[in-house]
């Protein structure tokens, strides 16, 4: 199964792939294939690597790395440079569980708390998957980092969707790569789990479609989210800038 054709951008090899189109990349990789694992880096993501440049293999060891940003896709496109296409995580995973599913077919979930997990089962249809929710700060605890890398290889699924967090379900990601024994596809998806279940309420579409979700997110939860959308995030517009002016965006296509 050849590699998706890659475009480069912020030092990152995006997949050259929209969503549905990554989903049925992913669904027609062999179920017994080595275990890869999927990251859909936002710009917060994107400035997060330039700070703390150890995460960065994190992102290169993946199989895919999908854009997750309208806002970092439109800016760069307008300065002249060659932006991936958008294939946000939580479209990712609502177009994978409602339409490339095989019937019955049984997920394993690690994250997304309990009390919604027969939620996302009516909203999904999807049948009662393999589930451990880490505690918080797992990444960081060598015995509950290996539960859960242990909980992937002892429940393998043709998808493993990792909804802890980022850098949190990337370090397990790699982790459960590097051990060699594991199988799927993990998916790195964030708080798509907490939308689909309802857990959490999505920007609506304008909203989405405009590169407006940040704000729909900051309104909802101003105390979490304010330094990283307000302080931190607007970063990613010099990161831009600075690639324009040294020419360093280019298109690489698959081997």
């Amino acid at each position: 199964m050849s590699s998706p054709p890659e475009i480069r951008l912020l030092g990152m090899n995006f997949a050259d792939l929209d969503t549905a189109r990554a989903a049925a990349w992913l669904s027609a990789r062999p179920p017994d294939a080595a275990f890869g694992y999927v990251v859909t880096p936002n710009a917060d993501h994107l400035v997060r690597l330039r700070r703390q440049p150890a995460l960065v293999p994190l992102y290169d060891q993946a199989l895919l790395r999908l854009l997750d940003s309208r806002v970092v896709a439109r800016v760069a496109a307008s300065i002249g440079l060659d932006a991936p296409p958008v294939a946000p995580g939580s479209d990712l995973t609502g177009v994978i569980l409602r339409g490339h599913l095989r019937p019955k077919e049984q997920l394993t979930i690690i994250g997304l708390d309990p009390v919604h997990l027969r939620a996302l089962m009516d909203r999904t249809g999807i049948v009662l998957p393999a589930h451990h929710n880490p505690p918080s700060g797992f990444e960081h605890d060598r015995k509950s980092l290996r539960e859960a890398v242990d909980f992937a290889l002892a429940h393998p699924a043709r998808f493993i969707l990792l909804a802890v967090g980022s850098p949190r379900q990337e370090i397990l990601a790699a982790a459960i790569q590097a051990s060699g024994r594991a199988t799927g596809v993990g998916l790195c998806i964030g708080a798509s789990l907490d939308f689909l279940s309802g857990a959490a309420t999505r920007a609506p579409v304008w909203m989405q479609q405009a590169g407006l979700e940040w704000l729909h997110r900051l309104a909802g939860n101003p105390h979490r989210l304010a330094r990283r959308y307000l302080c931190q995030c607007p970063a990613i517009f010099l990161l831009l800038l600075r690639e324009r002016w040294e020419g360093r965006g280019t298109r690489r296509h698959a081997s």
